[in-house]
């Protein structure tokens, strides 16, 4: 498939890349494809969300019912990027189909926000949850070794913040080696992090009930609404969800897009859902609500209540190579939006340099990576998922929107799959997601007013960039 992902005005931009990019390579299968989609989901989130999540519902209920709502929500969500990355795969993903569907301007905030904010905060966040499980065994990670007082406000440096940006650094490295390589080392590790899941699921089923969790209180009471508690309580469900829409970013590069696209995602969403209901059942089955509401290793925690503490230990090894796993795929993806954002002449120009042998897009990782390894040195876990959250999921309304006005504007464009149940299933992934951003703001004003600042501030740089294209 060839079509051009936006024709540029006469005298304005270049046009945006092709499907059929000259510099990479279409390395990814069926197979590969399916991983990159597994592996970008399940990471950190299933095994330490539990959580915040108990803490935000406040009960029983309200976690499952947060749960079910979030797992609604992300696959009417994979349908819509299913069509959208069908329609129009090339290398950039969400950035080309905000870009044709709503315009170059909205294409380049997105492009701008992933490029300085969405992928260097995701893989930040990442490795901060990697090192959360190594902290499981190490807990001297969690100690401070500096703190920098400036006014009222306090930096607090651990151990567990460089290791972070170690691992950001490392990852991006691997990354640089080839596509191929990548799809790989998805494949290999992806079969790990769900034979991880299986082991953890078959063993509570099998559980015998001896050492059982005692029953602890079912509510934990606080003052929000239902529906703000569920609200709040997505957030860190959205983030286990998060990585359904990274497949389209490697558009360029997939095998008989129009087929495999969908195919992967559809398959790759019910492969995580059916786990993340098993694991939740699980959770719940072994430890009493109080204790996974207060619990920042719910999972290890799980596990050592079942095989003592030498099996959490084995089994918090292999949630960290989940970590790791998603980790790469997550640098793999989303560095591509830079590199289409470069290539776009919308952003620096080193950005779009593709190693010569390796066919990787050297300087977008560079870029990644680097800011990546920076922004994991200023935060916990928690902190850095909450920002992350609320900047994606502003484009992901967009994104839903996108695909209604294509639908209206492009009728004749060729679409190999196109979403069920339209067109309820996209409006409900619009105005889920802008609940979701509109109360995460509410519940956390500064934190997501400092993310709005750094989008709108790509404003002046995307007319700067674009003076520059028409001289």
């Amino acid at each position: 498939m060839t079509t051009q992902i936006l024709q540029a005005d006469a005298g304005s931009l270049p046009a945006f890349p092709a499907a059929t990019s000259p510099d990479l390579v279409r390395g990814l299968g069926p197979w590969q494809a399916t991983a990159v989609v597994v592996s970008t989901i399940i990471g950190t989130g299933i095994f330490l969300v539990a959580g915040p999540m108990a803490r935000a519902a406040g009960s029983y209920e309200l976690f499952l019912a947060t749960w079910f709502t979030g797992s609604v929500v992300a696959l009417c969500g994979a349908l819509c990027f299913a069509e959208l990355g069908a329609a129009l795969p090339a290398a950039g993903g969400l950035y080309c189909y905000l870009s044709r569907g709503l315009g170059p301007v909205l294409g380049f905030m997105f492009g701008w926000m992933s490029a300085v904010l969405g992928t260097p905060g995701g893989i930040a966040t990442i490795a901060a949850g990697f090192v959360r499980f190594a902290s499981y065994l190490l807990p001297r990670l969690d100690r401070p070794w500096v703190t920098l007082h400036a006014g009222h406000l306090a930096y607090t440096l651990h151990a567990a913040q460089p290791l972070a940006a170690l691992v950001v650094i490392c990852l991006a490295a691997l990354n640089y080696l080839s596509v191929r390589f990548g799809g790989s080392v998805q494949f290999f590790l992806g079969s790990i992090k769900i034979a991880t899941i299986v082991v953890i699921i078959v063993a509570a089923a099998f559980w015998s009930g001896q050492g059982a969790a005692q029953p602890g209180p079912t509510a934990i009471m606080h003052d929000t609404t239902a529906i703000g508690a569920v609200l709040t309580a997505m957030v860190p469900v959205m983030w286990a969800y998060n990585g359904f829409q990274n497949l389209g970013y490697l558009g360029a590069e997939v095998r008989d897009p129009a087929r495999n696209i969908p195919l992967a995602l559809l398959c790759g969403m019910l492969i995580v859902g059916t786990l993340y209901v098993l694991l939740d059942v699980m959770y719940c089955r072994v430890l009493p609500f109080s204790r996974i509401a207060g619990s920042q290793h719910v999972a290890s925690d799980a596990v050592q209540s079942l095989f003592g503490h030498s099996g959490a230990a084995w089994l918090t090894v292999a949630m960290g190579i989940s970590a790791l796993a998603t980790l790469h795929a997550v640098v793999l993806s989303e560095s591509r939006v830079t590199y289409a954002l470069a290539r776009a002449g919308l952003f620096f120009r080193f950005a779009a340099r593709v190693q010569p042998r390796y066919r990787s897009p050297e300087g977008a990782l560079l870029f990644v990576g680097t800011l990546g390894a920076a922004i994991a040195l200023t935060g916990t876990f928690e902190q850095l998922f909450s920002l992350y959250i609320f900047a994606i999921w502003i484009f992901f309304a967009l994104g839903a929107l996108a695909l209604i006005r294509l639908r209206t504007t492009e009728p004749d464009l060729p679409r190999p799959y196109r979403v069920w149940g339209y067109p309820w299933t996209p409006l409900l992934f619009l105005i889920a997601a802008l609940a979701l951003t509109i109360n995460l703001w509410l519940d956390q004003p500064i934190r997501s007013s400092v993310g709005l600042l750094v989008i709108l501030a790509g404003l002046p740089c995307y007319y700067a960039w674009r003076r520059k294209n028409r001289r």
